[in-house]
């Protein structure tokens, strides 16, 4: 074969390498049943439970924030930040948790946040110990 064949079937191989990686690794969207029956993360879409108690004390642990989210099936479920509170949660309409569970709880990596607006549709990001803002 010549060199040109050889180099360009490799190419094709690193491109198909590429693209099969980036499928398996992309997380999926679920919701807490689906939680309970995988290991891997998992986006779960949802919306805050207003009726039961956030939890979030600074002076004790600043880096641990739970809640109650009921997802897009009616199913509620604890879950678990461990990063600081963000601000204005308790107005936003959505929440995309990421994250996993562990026994009965489920355990968030990062929360995404849509916050109601009168003319725009903001979105926060927050990830572990540290917050992102991003407008969509």
């Amino acid at each position: 074969m010549k060199r040109s064949s050889i180099l360009g079937l490799v190419v094709i191989a690193i491109a198909i390498a590429v693209i099969i990686s980036t499928y398996s690794s992309s997380s999926t969207y679920g919701n807490f049943s689906d939680a309970k029956k995988t290991t891997s993360e998992l986006h779960v879409v949802g919306h805050l439970d207003k009726g039961k108690e956030l939890y979030y004390d600074a002076t004790k642990d600043a880096n641990y924030f739970s809640f109650f989210v009921k997802d897009n099936r009616g199913q509620e479920c604890k879950v678990v930040f461990t990063g600081t509170k963000p601000q204005d949660f308790e107005k936003s309409e959505q929440i995309v948790l990421t994250g996993q569970m562990i026994g009965t709880e489920f355990h968030a990596s990062t929360i995404l946040m849509k916050c109601p607006s009168k003319y725009t549709q903001d979105k926060l990001e927050v990830t572990e110990a540290k917050a992102k803002t991003a407008d969509i």
